[in-house]
């Protein structure tokens, strides 16, 4: 259940595989960053062999987004195997894989990048831990700092696999205009205006839903001591700020403005450059 990396795993294709060269400079970056997410996921064991869905919006456009080809691992995940396609279900590119795309994985992410224009990045996973969380009444509840990072949280109850217009109308109603939404008996939705952002909330996410199973494993809420309002909101609220609101840089360094998760999302391009993944990210 663990979401600790194992960085003794390596998978032997580059990421930064794309040949085209009359692609556009900003979509192989951003087809370079979600395919190392990918990879990130699976390191962290969050993957469930080919299923489940990371999609991002294809830079400068607002109807087009790259997701992953129904078939590959996400280990085997490069920025030129994802697929190009619009919202209404139309495949610009198939990249360069023969798998076509998993119609309920895409029917969920169009909809929520159709009813939300800041969500450049969609994560949609099924953890055992938020998958269980997902079940308990009680929800998500403030038990360890990294569900008050996470912030407010938005809930969707089990209809089915969506596949139906009206189900996807539900979901993006439910979720609202927050970026972390649990899927009842199911998984979760994560929105990031970046992938960076995307990985932030995804991260806690998970590891405040295992905190919580493991202290409720023997016990009820009752029995659990929470905090204040107050402290829940302080933290969240200083969590938004780049770096995780606490960097600070060496007096004879400039400062850079950290985005949510960008510090991090860099030392995890470090480690996997490090593997031989090749990510292309292009460090500060």
């Amino acid at each position: 259940m663990s979401s600790m990396p194992n960085l003794g795993y390596t998978c032997k294709k580059p990421i930064d595989d794309v040949t085209d060269p009359k692609m556009n400079p900003e979509e192989r970056r951003q087809r370079n960053k979600l395919a190392s997410f990918y990879r990130l996921a699976d390191i962290f064991k969050w993957s469930q062999g080919v299923f489940n869905h990371i999609t991002v919006r294809v830079p400068n456009t607002q109807d087009e987004i790259l997701i992953n080809p129904f078939g590959l691992l996400y280990a085997e995940m490069t920025a030129a195997s994802l697929v190009k396609v619009n919202l209404e279900g139309k495949v610009l590119d198939n990249g360069s894989t023969k798998y076509g795309l998993n119609s309920a994985g895409y029917n969920l992410h169009a909809a929520v990048h159709a009813a939300r224009p800041d969500a450049i990045c969609v994560v949609h996973l099924h953890t055992p831990a938020v998958a269980a969380v997902s079940a308990m009444e009680c929800g998500l509840q403030p038990i360890c700092q990294e569900s008050m990072i996470v912030g407010p949280v938005a809930y969707h109850d089990y209809h089915g696999i969506v596949n139906e217009e009206a189900e996807k109308e539900s979901l993006v109603a439910d979720l609202g205009d927050k970026n972390v939404m649990i899927l009842r008996n199911h998984g979760f939705v994560v929105c990031g205006r970046t992938c960076e952002e995307a990985l932030h909330y995804t991260f806690h996410l998970i590891l405040a839903c295992e905190t919580q199973v493991r202290c409720m494993a023997n016990g009820n809420l009752d029995k659990i001591r929470l905090p204040s309002k107050e402290a829940v909101e302080k933290a969240y609220k200083v969590t938004c700020q780049g770096g995780g609101g606490v960097n600070r840089c060496n007096s004879q360094v400039e400062m850079y403005n950290w985005e949510i998760g960008e510090l991090e999302w860099q030392a995890w391009m470090r480690g996997m450059d490090a593997m031989g993944m090749c990510t292309g990210h292009e460090y500060v």
